[in-house]
């Protein structure tokens, strides 16, 4: 892991860069103290539509039910648990 202040990351940017995309870790420091991570930009994974096509899966038969544990939750439980119940409302 290769530490630099701001100052030297502005001059040797595109040197860094390169690094960066070749796997080194580079930690920018300001005041000395480490500030921000230089990473090569990875894409997130995106939807693709159809994935599940022409795949083998199951919808269990009892989907339609009502779950009788989270009807007693909305029904009887407080929505917050950890929050003190304000009986004065």
């Amino acid at each position: 892991m290769k530490t630099i202040n701001i100052h030297e990351a502005k001059t040797h940017l595109s040197r860094l860069v390169e690094a960066a995309v070749a796997g080194e870790e580079i930690v920018i420091a300001k005041n000395g103290k480490p500030f921000v991570t230089l990473t090569p930009y990875r894409p997130k994974n995106r939807v693709v539509f159809g994935t599940w096509r022409n795949k083998d899966f199951e919808i269990p038969d009892n989907l339609a039910e009502p779950d009788e544990e989270l009807a007693t939750i909305v029904t009887e439980g407080p929505v917050f648990p950890d929050e003190k119940q304000n009986s004065a409302r």
